[in-house]
């Protein structure tokens, strides 16, 4: 019994050194065809990042900038560092949104912005400037909408509103806020 023992540990260790071999192998196969989808690591990075969206008559509609923009392919996701995005449509107040970082949907159609986000709406002759502050905003620029689900603040002149769930129409110049809508207005100044 002790001799067919001694001669089956021989092919017993050959066996299972095959195996092991066999498995680190295709193990080191799928590594190499796919070495994106175990990391998160991007594909390339744009310092300076601008991309500019035009009307049908060449004039400059909306504006894209960051300081960094990052792809990773693993999710096919862009991120932004320092991103602003501008809208000066034509007839329309020009919007200003910035944040300390964002990321931009597959096709580039949406724009999402985080921290210390701040959209600045130009004054007119009609309205005084309008500034909306938040933790995060949804822009959705081919309908020119700006929504966030989040708190935000909206100062205007001497009003100040504060509520959650912002819905901001940029072409019709329509805000809504959908909950806990607090408002402080200051009278107008009177000159004796």
């Amino acid at each position: 019994m002790k001799l067919a023992a001694a001669r089956l540990f021989p092919l017993t260790l050959m066996l299972a050194l095959a195996l092991l071999t066999f498995w680190l192998e295709r193990a080191a196969r799928v590594e190499e065809t796919n070495p994106s989808l175990r990391r998160h690591d991007p594909d390339f990075i744009v310092e300076n990042f601008r991309v500019v969206n035009y009307d049908p008559g060449g004039r400059v509609e909306s504006s894209l900038t960051a300081q960094k923009m990052l792809h990773y392919p693993d999710d096919d996701s862009t991120e932004l560092a320092l991103p602003r995005m501008v809208e000066t449509k034509r007839d329309k107040p020009r919007t200003d949104m910035s944040a300390l970082r964002g990321t931009l949907s597959q096709d580039g159609e949406e724009v999402f912005l985080y921290d210390n986000v701040l959209l600045r709406r130009e004054a007119t002759d009609a309205r005084s400037e309008v500034r909306i502050e938040t933790s995060a905003l949804h822009y959705v620029r081919s309908r020119s909408l700006v929504r966030s689900d989040r708190e935000v603040r909206i100062i205007e002149d001497r009003r100040e509103i504060s509520g959650r769930g912002l819905e901001y129409d940029l072409d019709a110049e329509r805000m809504a806020l959908r909950e806990r809508v607090r408002g402080r207005f200051e009278p107008a100044k009177r000159d004796p």
